[in-house]
């Protein structure tokens, strides 16, 4: 079997995850190098892969003087630092496994789609619901015909409140000006997904939503500014950090992402929420993204579609999908609560699949980040001749509703997709 070399480009959370499949399947991927700049994050890269320490940068510019010394980089820095990295290893014939967003600009993405149909490179964007048992089962039903026509999808994307705090308000993607809008932060996943699920182009857009919970003018008075310094809330506050990230040792990932480091202790916690904005209340951070926003969308052959992302729940995915001979409800939630119910009008019966642990469920995103990894190996070999895979025209197509989206909601206006597209 050919085994495939990567190198990682930004070993936060997302390059980890990424690496850490490559290495259970080490028949198929070995990992060559890394670049981060985080040193805790670079020697776990490094310990995992038993790498060298001249395969150890802490600069991807640095990696990337190499010249092309593997068949694939994975790129997962920061949105805003995604596509500078990314257009360099084109242009050294690198395959990208790229987390998403592509890019945190309409622009960039399509000068990104343009080097790697330049430079002949596949490029695999981590759009991983793609790659999950449940959403290859709800394609293959759609194409089947087994509810006709589809009609309507109603799609909802259950941030959670508690994640949406985490990432949203404190943590790395509450700031546009430091990430990139709360749509094509978080729900570029959806906008693919559901595109992908349909396979038709999207004509229009339409879209309102809001920052109107997480801000100063909802701050509790006589508080202070970080949690820690003993607020008169903290027995009932959702969003108490110390409870959050000090007292929940279970809480793994965002202890990690606050900490800000591969291998965190209670220390490097605690500073965490005592230094940064980790620790900040909820109410008090400099965060601008919206918590709340709904998008509509016509399709091809008059398909209506709308979208709902919001922090005002305790997470999951929801869909119903409506079509001429029956219809489809779907639950991605957690603590294994994830299935499909399909009702036929013909028979006026109900079938519901469940997906369990063992249906592959497990791992990050319901399987995906596994899915895509295994994947990909396929893809980039030639023996792949599943469904899930978009080349970057469509992954950029996908994103760029995304901006168009955003725009109608500054503009509180319906956009025209290819009037849209037309004026980039």
């Amino acid at each position: 079997m050919e085994k495939l070399k990567a190198v990682l480009i930004g070993a936060g959370l997302r390059g980890k995850i990424y690496t850490d499949e490559m290495k259970k399947r080490a028949d198929k991927f070995e990992v060559v190098a890394v670049a981060e700049p985080i040193e805790s994050r670079r020697n776990y890269i490094k310990d995992k892969h038993n790498l060298p320490d001249e395969m150890c940068f802490a600069d991807w510019k640095e990696l990337l003087k190499l010249g092309k010394i593997a068949d694939i980089a994975v790129i997962a820095t920061m949105d805003r630092e995604h596509f500078e990295p990314a257009m360099a290893a084109i242009d050294l014939k690198y395959n990208l496994l790229l987390e998403k967003p592509i890019a945190a600009t309409a622009d960039e993405c399509k000068k990104l789609y343009d080097a790697a149909n330049l430079n002949g490179v596949k490029v695999v964007v981590c759009t991983v619901l793609r790659y999950t048992p449940l959403f290859m089962k709800i394609k293959e039903m759609l194409d089947s015909g087994k509810i006709g026509d589809v009609v309507t999808i109603n799609h909802e994307e259950n941030v959670g409140n508690l994640h949406y705090s985490h990432s949203y308000t404190r943590g790395n993607w509450g700031n546009e000006g430091r990430s990139a809008n709360m749509l094509l932060a978080k729900s570029c996943h959806d906008f693919d997904l559901l595109q992908w699920l349909l396979g038709k182009k999207c004509l229009s857009v339409q879209s309102f939503g809001s920052l109107s919970h997480f801000t100063k003018s909802n701050a509790p008075e006589n508080t202070p500014d970080y949690c820690i310094e003993g607020c008169r809330l903290a027995d009932t506050c959702p969003y108490n950090a110390v409870k959050l990230y000090l007292e929940d040792k279970d809480n793994s990932w965002m202890r990690a992402a606050a900490a800000r480091t591969a291998k965190h202790t209670d220390e490097d916690v605690k500073k965490a929420i005592t230094e940064t904005q980790f620790g900040k209340c909820v109410y008090k951070c400099d965060n601008d993204v919206v918590d709340h926003q709904t998008v509509n969308m016509l399709f091809e052959d008059d398909v209506t579609v709308t979208f709902t992302m919001s922090a005002f729940n305790k997470g999951g995915r929801a869909m119903h999908i409506m079509g001429t001979k029956g219809e489809i409800h779907v639950v991605m939630g957690t603590d294994d609560n994830t299935y499909i119910e399909l009702f036929d009008f013909e028979t006026r019966t109900e079938q519901k699949v469940d997906f369990k642990a063992s249906d592959g469920m497990t791992g990050g995103h319901g399987g995906g980040d596994g899915g895509i990894v295994e994947t990909l190996y396929y893809y980039l070999t030639g023996d792949y001749s599943g469904k899930s895979v978009p080349d970057i025209e469509i992954s950029c197509y996908n994103h760029l509703l995304v901006f168009a989206a955003e725009k109608a909601r500054l503009e509180n206006r319906v956009v025209d997709v290819q009037d849209y597209l037309s004026s980039l």
